[in-house]
């Protein structure tokens, strides 16, 4: 092999050293642009008054992409009590949030945990502080799972309750209808010259607490007089053995 075929090689290997690198490099690229992202959920356990979930979204869209965003309405109970008293709006009680990558989501809830949600004075919601948690291994189908059975828990609570208040209002038209046909029996006896059985009730009311105390007032006074009565006889008794004893010895000492 001359000089001249080896320069060649050379210049050719110098020039396809750079071209298998980029060509790498390029490969690399493509498998980052192409790779599937795993999705990270975090929790939500504050949301302050008026909060929606646009404004979620705006807030969190700055730190990454997200998915989707659900928050927790207030229970029908506190709505109903906010009408009474004037108030339509509809706040939220806890949220979840799904990023599209689970690493971003990990960062967010780690750098912004306890910090405000606002950071201009003049914002909305600066007075607020974040309350996020990242959920290891929770997947957006477990909480509409969970969602699904806290909804059927409580339409059985609530078929229960229908049921208990119907049970309630037979029996008490039950009693009513039994009174009405007591009453019209009554009637009917009195108008055939009858007399009418009329049941009562004997219900004994529970002693005050001045009748107790005059009970037990009652009770000491009579044990008294017992223990004294018992001494009276006693000395009566007493008395009479002295007597006896007496008219004994004087007898004795006359004879």
């Amino acid at each position: 092999m001359t000089t001249a075929q080896g320069d060649e090689e050379e210049e050719e290997e110098e020039e396809g050293g750079p071209a298998v690198e980029d060509a790498a490099v390029m490969k690399k690229k493509m498998k980052f642009k192409d790779s599937k992202f795993v999705p990270g959920i975090v929790y939500i356990g504050h949301i302050p008054p008026k909060l929606r979930p646009k404004h979620l979204r705006n807030m969190l869209s700055v730190h990454g992409e997200i998915g989707r965003v659900f928050l927790q309405p207030e229970d029908l109970q506190v709505r109903r009590r906010k009408k009474k008293s004037g108030l339509r709006r509809c706040d939220f009680t806890e949220g979840w949030v799904e990023f599209r990558d689970k690493r971003m989501a990990k960062r967010v809830a780690a750098s912004l945990h306890n910090t405000q949600m606002g950071n201009r004075k003049r914002h909305r919601f600066s007075a607020d502080l974040w309350s996020i948690k990242y959920l290891h291994r929770f997947q957006w189908t477990h909480l509409s799972e969970q969602l699904a059975y806290q909804r059927i828990v409580q339409q059985q609570r609530l078929r229960t309750e229908v049921s208990q208040a119907k049970k309630e209002t037979n029996f008490y038209l039950n009693n009513v209808e039994m009174s009405s046909n007591l009453d019209k029996d009554r009637k009917k006896r009195r108008r055939d010259g009858g007399q009418a059985d009329d049941k009562t009730w004997d219900f004994t009311q529970r002693q005050t607490e001045e009748e107790i105390q005059m009970k037990k007032n009652k009770k000491k006074d009579s044990i008294s007089q017992k223990h004294l009565d018992k001494a009276r006889s006693i000395q009566q008794k007493s008395q009479s053995n002295v007597s006896l004893l007496t008219k004994i010895f004087n007898s004795n000492k006359s004879q």
